[in-house]
């Protein structure tokens, strides 16, 4: 006898500890629609600051793109998260996240 493997989604709704698989589907639009958005205003915020791409200057453009454009994903993941009924989950996962950047900064006793 054959033991059914779980599915991908069944895997995601276990990890993300999320109580139905509309739920799972729900994170993933809340994700593609942040990456959509981000997609459409990275350029023209960049453009805002004089950022041009393949202008000789990657790391000071990484620098400024992790700077400028990953806090407004983070806002837009919260945002869409609120639309579609997952602003709880997003907002651990945001929690989480600063939390792990703080702690890199804090001094170990």
């Amino acid at each position: 006898m054959q033991t059914e493997k779980p599915g991908f989604l069944q895997r995601l709704q276990t990890k993300w500890k999320l109580e139905s698989l509309f739920q799972v589907v729900m994170v993933l639009v809340v994700f593609a629609c942040t990456g959509f958005t981000i997609l459409f205003i990275k350029n023209p915020i960049l453009n805002f600051f004089g950022i041009e791409r393949g202008g000789g200057q990657g790391f000071v453009n990484t620098v400024l793109y992790l700077l400028l454009v990953l806090p407004l994903y983070q806002i837009f993941l919260l945002i869409y998260g609120a639309i579609f009924g997952q602003f709880k989950f997003f907002w651990e996962k945001e929690k989480q996240i600063f939390g792990r950047i703080t702690g890199v900064f804090k001094r170990k006793k």
